[in-house]
């Protein structure tokens, strides 16, 4: 299956080690687009957002969904949510919902203010283990 992983850059490292193991189970994954040298994380939001329209990152992300059997949104905790979906990945998870994508979320949905909007979509909540993904 061709997946493309969603979730916030934060999580770049579990990002990785579930990338290797799609990999390992014979899946081809798309990953959102990092740039090189540079420390996104640590920029300001307007220097964010100014990255993301100079790169074309989030239409260029939108393209490796449309690509894809289905999506993969990496929810871990963060300091203040449970299993954070942030924006952008909200927006990456309608485009996949309006494309007829499946949508495997690695965590349950959380408790934020566009739950309701999570929850209306059709996914599939792995419960913390990628062997539950469809083949």
């Amino acid at each position: 299956m061709i997946i493309t992983l969603c979730g916030s850059m934060r999580f770049k490292q579990q990002m990785d080690e579930v990338v290797a193991a799609l990999r390992a189970g014979g899946h081809q994954v798309h990953t959102p687009i990092a740039i090189e040298g540079v420390d996104y994380l640590n920029k300001t939001q307007r220097a964010q957002a100014t990255l993301k329209k100079e790169h074309d990152l989030i239409r260029k992300h939108f393209e490796k969904i449309t690509q894809s059997d289905a999506i993969l949104v990496l929810n871990y905790d963060t300091h203040e949510t449970k299993n954070y979906i942030g924006g952008h990945t909200l927006l990456e998870m309608g485009v996949a919902f309006y494309l007829g994508k499946r949508i495997y979320l690695l965590n349950p949905i959380p408790e934020m203010p566009y739950t309701s909007e999570m929850a209306a979509m059709e996914l599939t909540i792995l419960n913390g283990s990628l062997n539950k993904l469809d083949s």
